[in-house]
């Protein structure tokens, strides 16, 4: 039996790695490849790296130095999770894995705009399409951007946007329907708002354009805000409680409802940042540590 299995192999899940395996103990990780931190063409927020770092290039540095520990990973897709007596029973595939504990670190998919998946991809590497204007507001300084979406959460992201740059568009998918309050707001930032339906996306001159019902318009950068699907159905279906947006509920060392069910990173409500997802998976590392040592002392 492992002492913990960790799902997910994003920066939250290879930081507990880290953790775990100097901790002398026997862990999994199970990555099915789909991290979000693997679309980051080039990150200049993450500390430690003046010039920037890529997603993917971040990543492998994580995962050689855990394994350098004595981590184990499996590029496989856990399929379930069950609480038994002990610990856990974790299902890929054909098999069924046991361990004292689990931590779950699946994040979130970010819904994406109507726009062909390849098309989505080269906009995604040249920084046409930006997802977290936390991480990256500061590259489109002074450039002309977009919001794509509507209602409260895309209104406040173009309040957000507007610090960075004054040139700052609301696209909504169809029709905006905004609060005279919000509305109000967004005029006095000098948001223009358009309406949708938005189509015929192509990237043109190094600017992306799409046609709306204000016609064809361009931007340097385009940030959906069209919410995300969080990947806590593993937890939930084992017994951890979740929201009503799906994210777990954790307390302050990272325990799910579910005693020996940890999460961290994006699964739980948090700042959607690798930095703080790494925090969270350090806290619940040394937690699932402790536990496991009041379990059974973790003498050498």
């Amino acid at each position: 039996m492992d002492d913990c299995i960790i799902i997910g192999g994003g920066p939250a899940g290879l930081t507990a790695a880290i953790y775990l395996s100097r901790y002398h103990l026997k862990i999994r990780l199970f990555d099915c490849g789909s991290s979000r931190a693997a679309l980051i063409p080039c990150t200049h927020n993450h500390a430690g790296y003046p010039d920037g770092v890529s997603g993917l290039d971040l990543l492998a540095a994580m995962r050689a130095q855990a394994e350098k520990y004595g981590m184990v990973r499996e590029a496989a897709k856990v399929t379930g999770l069950r609480a038994t007596e002990p610990g856990f029973a974790v299902r890929i595939g054909d098999r069924e894995i046991r361990a004292r504990s689990v931590l779950l670190a699946t994040g979130v998919i970010n819904h994406r705009p109507p726009m062909p998946d390849a098309l989505h991809d080269a906009a995604l590497a040249q920084g046409r399409i930006r997802y977290c204007p936390v991480c990256d507001g500061y590259e489109v300084t002074d450039r002309r951007v977009a919001v794509y979406g509507t209602g409260e959460h895309a209104a406040r992201e173009a309040l957000f946007v507007r610090s960075f740059t004054r040139d700052v568009t609301l696209i909504a998918p169809e029709r905006h329907s905004l609060p005279a309050e919000q509305l109000a707001q967004l005029s006095a930032a000098g948001v223009a708002l358009i309406d949708g339906p938005a189509t015929e996306w192509a990237i043109e001159d190094e600017q992306l354009s799409l046609a709306t019902a204000a016609g064809r318009v361009t931007f340097d950068s385009l940030y959906p805000a069209l919410g995300s699907h969080i990947r806590s159905e593993l937890a939930v279906q084992a017994g951890a409680r979740a929201d009503d947006g799906g994210c777990l509920e954790v307390d302050d060392h990272q325990r799910t409802s579910l005693p020996g069910l940890f999460a961290a990173g994006d699964v739980a409500k948090g700042l959607d940042q690798i930095s703080h997802a790494m925090g969270e998976a350090g806290v619940a590392a040394t937690t699932i540590r402790n536990m496991l040592n009041a379990e059974a002392p973790l003498w050498r």
